[in-house]
């Protein structure tokens, strides 16, 4: 990506165009030092946790020359406890997708009087202390940057 300055205001362009000033045709062939020479310079985007972060306006940066973004931290609007409730609903519902793969089993065997498969019971059981750690967890964190940054488990 590529941005220019024009009386002020940063324009960022995904691809180049064809036709700039004077140039009728091909200005997007032209190397990078030439589109320099035009103002056309690269758009770099910094890395950041987007959990806690975020990018804040496009701005010049004339050590590198380059365009980039400055990295601001996020001001969350909800109060750290309903930070928590929130992250650990989201927890509660990504076991609970996690414990339906086998409820059938579980309602089945109930259904017929059968015994359920040990290895189901332990697999459902890990599932729901693995949970009841990671909602200890969270409950523990004590900022509101502690808790947006948690990291869930990923199942997929």
């Amino acid at each position: 990506m590529k941005a220019i300055n024009l009386d002020g205001t940063i324009k960022t362009y995904t691809s180049i165009p064809k036709f700039w000033g004077n140039v009728v045709g091909g200005f997007n062939t032209l190397s990078d030092s030439d589109l320099e020479t035009y103002g056309f310079y690269d758009v770099v985007t910094p890395s950041y946790n987007s959990n806690t972060q975020e990018l804040g306006a496009i701005e010049w940066d004339a050590d590198n020359s380059v365009f980039t973004y400055p990295i601001k931290n996020k001001t969350f609007a909800q109060s750290l406890v309903e930070l928590k409730a929130q992250k650990i609903a989201n927890l509660k519902h990504s076991y609970g997708i996690e414990l339906k793969e086998t409820d059938w089993v579980i309602i089945r065997d109930q259904e017929l009087g059968n015994t359920t498969d040990s290895d189901i019971l332990s697999l459902r059981a890990t599932l729901r202390s693995d949970c009841a750690t990671h909602e200890s967890s969270i409950n523990s964190k004590t900022t509101k940057v502690q808790v947006a940054d948690y990291s869930l488990p990923n199942f997929i």
